[in-house]
């Protein structure tokens, strides 16, 4: 299925998804951030595995009150693909600023997979995963970078 076969309607609503979540981070809402998911949605990020929207809402609950407290995430979608009338594939760029920066660091910035589903009449993640935008993949049979 194409995006051109999906309604506007639906296309909208999950381009959506993205913008959503910058705005409960802008107020380190943690269980806004977790009631974008399903009830057993999964989270993925670099060393961090979560699941269940209580999992997730627990996990950015202590991030903003520790390393991410006074945070902002910034991002825009790079591609957007249904599968059909109730799955998307949503992709995006962006990143983490700390207070006082601008624009994303090298070291901050990340490429984002959502996996998005109709989920009792309303789109809501499944699974989200974010990874490194700048760094390689490990050298097989290396130490990692200190």
């Amino acid at each position: 299925m194409t995006a051109t076969e999906v309604p506007a309607a639906d296309q909208a609503a999950v381009a959506v998804i993205p913008q959503r979540l910058l705005a409960a981070w802008a107020h380190q809402d943690a269980a806004s951030i977790a009631d974008l998911f399903t009830d057993d949605g999964t989270l993925i990020l670099p060393g961090i595995f979560r699941q269940g929207r209580q999992d997730i809402k627990a996990y950015f609950t202590d991030a903003f009150e520790g390393a991410y407290a006074g945070t902002q995430v910034v991002g825009k979608p790079v591609g957007l693909r249904f599968f059909g009338p109730d799955v998307a594939l949503l992709l995006s760029a962006g990143g983490v600023l700390a207070a006082g920066e601008t624009e994303v660091s090298d070291a901050q910035a990340i490429k984002a997979s959502w996996l998005v589903v109709r989920d009792e009449g309303q789109w809501r993640l499944a699974a989200y995963q974010n990874s490194p935008a700048k760094q390689g993949l490990p050298t097989p049979g290396t130490a990692p970078a200190a």
